[in-house]
């Protein structure tokens, strides 16, 4: 019996010293971390705008399905998140693809992620901003196969390229798409609700 009294005290004053001691260190300040995300995400501000133009995807089948393909991306959160909207449509007009992602960045870990939804899938995915766009990686988890997209972004174009990569193997383009920045857009944060 003073066996588990003593080892739930010892318990008690581990958690508390535990607690004290995170609360000696006191939150970090949040002005702080918007200035460093907003800073960092300075570096991805080329992409803002609405753009569109051609692009290609391989099908399963091995088939090369074209689309016109849209997206539109815009700061959010003080500049400290950006927020993308990818849309491909057919050539009738018919929307055939739609994603939704954000990309924000850590000041804890120093790197950028994107989360993105599209088809049914969701994930965070390694951005890494490069001198003229920027890089993100997939990892599929049941296989060694890597999905690499890589975009240059300079003069109003956006190239973007995506790669399945197997070890051994040399890369397998199965996408691309070359866009025209046609405007600007105040999307997402535009027409925000006020307090009256």
């Amino acid at each position: 019996m003073f066996r588990n009294r003593w080892a739930a005290f010892t318990f008690f004053a581990v958690t508390v010293g535990a607690w004290q001691s995170a609360f000696a260190q006191g939150r970090p300040d949040p002005a702080k971390l918007i200035a460093a995300e907003r800073e960092a995400m300075a570096a991805l501000a080329f992409m803002d705008g609405v753009w569109r133009g051609p692009a290609w995807t391989l099908l399963p089948s091995g088939e090369k399905h074209t689309l016109t393909q849209t997206e539109r991306i815009g700061p959010f959160l003080d500049g400290s998140v950006k927020v993308i909207e990818g849309r491909g449509y057919d050539a009738d007009g018919k929307l055939a693809f739609n994603s939704f992602g954000t990309i924000s960045y850590s000041p804890a870990t120093r790197a950028y992620t994107m989360h993105s939804h599209a088809q049914g899938n969701v994930g965070d995915f390694a951005l890494t901003p490069t001198a003229d766009g920027f890089v993100w990686i997939v990892s599929i988890p049941a296989g060694q196969m890597t999905i690499r997209y890589t975009a240059v972004v300079k003069d109003g174009a956006w190239r973007e390229t995506g790669e399945r990569i197997m070890p051994g193997k040399e890369p397998v383009r199965f996408f691309e798409m070359n866009l025209k920045r046609v405007g600007d857009t105040d999307w997402p944060a535009g027409g925000a609700i006020g307090p009256k």
